[in-house]
């Protein structure tokens, strides 16, 4: 089994973001005018990055620089910067910029880094080995063969977490691409957060975790930093699921790349001899994950990936409590195993209170910030249904102000057909108390979603009415606390399933209160929600050629050089 020279989840992120920055500037290099001072492609990392940075040096955010590069169409604003460092004497900000012709300046967001030292910002922000704009920041320049790696095609592994993103998911997300960069000879393993960078800070227990462990969460990469579907379309995408085992339907495209999946929820994915399945009950996919490593290289657990594995399984399991109904000896056994060869692990107690506290804490959010924390989504037919579980009591989130109409405009925005509230506290044996609650502008909806959860049998959620203060919300005690999001979700999907056999979609039985859907909310990250439009590497390069061709004919005709 080839090792690689990775010693640390940290050298990972930085192995990862070095390879993502070699193929930015790689692409900058190639649209350099003549006379920038760079003859060839064959320049030290160190002279690339200097006539990089020699591109815009000053320019602070929200300030224009036009033209930055040849053939830029309009101005390029630069919308902030990493605040991240190069190597001693290679000082090297990349920009976070959006090409976007003629128009006005977006407010800059992110601004960081020390003051004085001049930006670099690129009118491309593109890479190859992506595929679409990224927001790489490299922490020491490429050599030549990292730069032939990142470029060949050769194509990269991602490992995907669910699209809740809670700390199980990313997590195992993380450990799993450190294991298999350690233990593999393929050419880039990332793990990828399948949220938006944005979303992030809604996880407090992801980022304490992180921050205990030592790992700087500037150096991860969210969904909405690569495009996997380019990356498939090239044949250039191998992908492993963590903690989901199949694909959500916006993302079916990718079904091809699948090569492995490692899972605890109930499978719904149909075996197949060229994806191997892991997929077993227990409390938290994370055991599966360690288990995987302690099985073929254990050599690879260190400290770093011991404390993340392990402060993750305590969560999940209750603090390994039989009470919370969540643990299985195989968690267990790989708690202890963490226990007995790191003895130096914060204690099991003190850990599993702070990653608790982080993760109920929903003070001064908002209440679609609450309902974004921690959601999944489903659909069939023309019905799209999510799940977020929040952390206060029902009776609690009930009486916040205006939630009727938070509710309406939020299932508009994000168009889901049915809300489902999931809601769970725990008294202090660390038993769970557990309520739900189905909101739809739609009666006929509402009531066949309600019926589905009431009149299930596997499992039995055991639900009884509750008072609602709203006509268009039910609300129910969840007797079986036992019966996590984990086993409600199937109940879900079999639902779903069926209203699509049985109508092919969910026909308009009545008028909807929700109001019609604008057409900018149909493109999926329209630059009117997300700022200004981003142009895939494929486009962006495309241009640059046909601009660079023509100015050849040109000097041809001209006589020039």
């Amino acid at each position: 089994m080839k090792t690689s020279h990775l010693s640390s989840p940290a050298d990972l992120i930085i192995h990862r973001k070095r390879r993502l920055a070699a193929a930015l500037q790689h692409n900058l290099l190639s649209l350099l005018p003549r006379g920038s001072g760079v003859h060839s492609r064959r320049d030290a990392g160190s002279e690339r990055a200097r006539v990089i940075w020699n591109y815009a040096v000053g320019r602070a955010p929200g300030s224009p620089i036009a033209p930055s590069l040849p053939g830029c169409p309009g101005s390029v604003w630069c919308r902030g910067v990493s605040g991240q460092r190069l190597r001693p004497g290679l000082q090297l900000n990349i920009a976070l910029c959006s090409l976007s012709p003629g128009s006005q300046a977006p407010p800059a967001v992110e601004t960081g880094g020390p003051a004085g030292p001049p930006y670099v910002v690129s009118s491309v922000q593109t890479s190859r080995l992506c595929g679409a704009p990224v927001h790489p920041v490299t922490d020491g320049h490429m050599n030549r063969k990292e730069c032939r790696s990142a470029e060949d095609g050769s194509g990269v592994h991602v490992v995907l977490g669910n699209e809740a993103c809670d700390l199980d998911s990313m997590v195992s997300a993380l450990a799993f691409a450190y294991f298999l960069a350690k233990t593999t000879a393929k050419p880039a393993v990332v793990p990828v957060l399948n949220i938006r960078r944005s979303e992030f800070p809604l996880r407090p227990e992801n980022t304490f975790l992180l921050r205990e462990a030592g790992l700087p969460q500037e150096g991860l990469l969210f969904r909405d930093e690569i495009d996997l579907q380019a990356l498939h379309r090239t044949g250039r995408l191998a992908l492993t699921l963590v903690d989901h085992n199949v694909l959500p339907r916006a993302d079916s495209s990718l079904e091809g790349a699948v090569v492995e999946v490692i899972d605890h929820h109930h499978l719904d994915r149909v075996p197949s001899p060229s994806c191997p399945l892991t997929v077993e009950p227990v409390g938290s996919c994370a055991t599966l994950v360690m288990e995987h490593i302690s099985q073929r290289a254990p050599e690879v657990l260190d400290r770093q990936v011991a404390q993340l594995l392990y402060g993750t399984i305590i969560l999940d399991c209750v603090n390994m409590a039989p009470e919370a109904g969540k643990v299985t000896p195989k968690d267990s056994q790989s708690v202890a195993l963490l226990e007995a060869r790191f003895p130096d692990l914060p204690p099991r107690g003190a850990l599993f209170d702070a990653l608790q506290n982080a993760k109920f804490d929903v003070s001064g959010l908002s209440t679609e910030q609450m309902l974004l924390k921690d959601m999944k989504a489903e659909s069939g037919g023309d019905v799209s249904l999510a799940v977020s579980v929040v952390y206060v009591i029902l009776e609690t989130f009930l009486q916040r102000p205006g939630l009727q109409q938070e509710l309406c405009e939020f299932c508009h925005r994000h168009r889901y057909s049915v809300l489902v509230v999931m809601t769970i506290s725990f008294n202090e044996r660390k038993e769970p108390f557990r309520q739900i609650a189905v909101y739809s502008a739609s009666t006929a909806l509402r009531e066949q979603v309600s019926q589905a959860l009431e009149r299930a049998q596997n499992p039995d959620l055991n639900l009884s009415p509750m008072s609602s203060p709203y006509a268009d919300i039910k609300a129910y005690l969840q007797g079986n606390t036992l019966a996590s999001r984990k086993k409600v979700m199937p109940i879900l999907k079999a639902f779903l399933r069926g209203l699509e056999r049985r109508t092919g979609h969910y026909g308009e039985e009545e008028d909807s209160q929700v109001p019609p859907t604008p057409m900018n909310s149909l493109v999926e990250g329209c630059p009117l929600d997300n700022g200004p439009p981003r142009f895939s590497a494929e486009a962006i390069l495309e241009k640059f050629g046909r601009m660079a061709e023509e100015n050849s004919a040109e000097d041809a005709s001209s006589g020039g050089p």
